[in-house]
């Protein structure tokens, strides 16, 4: 049996997923939720007028923001609908139907932002590829920020390790995107990691 994206299962299994995934984020805009929490943290590391990569960008939710406060930002997600939302309501930035493990785009990037949990929604077998494609677009002195959940099959000793086989060192490491520390107990980690 061939390995599979997680997110790609859920859409054979369920094809209107990616619009209830869309409705949910309207309605919680909608409801004056805070949604901005991990674009306040990336844009916290960035010279004004960064370029930034979302990496598994769905509706544009980070990058859209980022791309509000100046920054240049082109986002890659493989689910179309996901890219159409961000298109339309993010119209001044780039966003692309791609793969992760395929990833590669011209010019390089200040950081490579991968929030949402989209680490644990890859195929397992993809991790490291995808982690060394994000080094790979990074600019000198780049980062890349990511952040996932306990609980989905993606030990946060293993992201390390995988971090590592990538060229990938931490820079910081936390708890949550409003810089509470990480530790043995932390139910979310949210890791800055530069080049090795």
């Amino acid at each position: 049996m061939t390995e599979e994206n997680v997110w790609l299962r859920i859409l054979a299994k369920d094809p209107g997923h990616s619009e209830r995934y869309v409705q949910r984020f309207r309605r919680l805009a909608a409801r004056g939720h805070d949604l901005g929490g991990e674009a306040r943290f990336v844009d916290a590391l960035l010279p004004r007028g960064a370029r930034v990569l979302d990496a598994g960008c769905g509706t544009g939710r980070v990058g859209g923001l980022l791309a509000a406060t100046g920054h240049r930002v082109v986002g890659v997600d493989l689910d179309p609908r996901l890219i159409a939302e961000a298109r339309a309501e993010h119209p001044g930035s780039e966003w692309i139907v791609g793969d992760l493990a395929r990833l590669d785009l011209p010019g390089a990037f200040h950081v490579v932002v991968c929030a949402g949990n989209v680490m644990t929604f890859v195929a397992p077998s993809t991790r490291v590829e995808i982690l060394r494609r994000f080094r790979a677009h990074l600019a000198p002195g780049g980062r890349v920020v990511t952040g996932f959940g306990s609980g989905r099959e993606y030990e946060f000793d293993d992201f390390l390790a995988d971090a590592e086989d990538a060229g990938l060192t931490p820079d910081h490491l936390l708890g949550t995107w409003d810089l509470r520390p990480f530790g043995p107990e932390s139910s979310f980690l949210v890791a800055v990691l530069s080049l090795a």
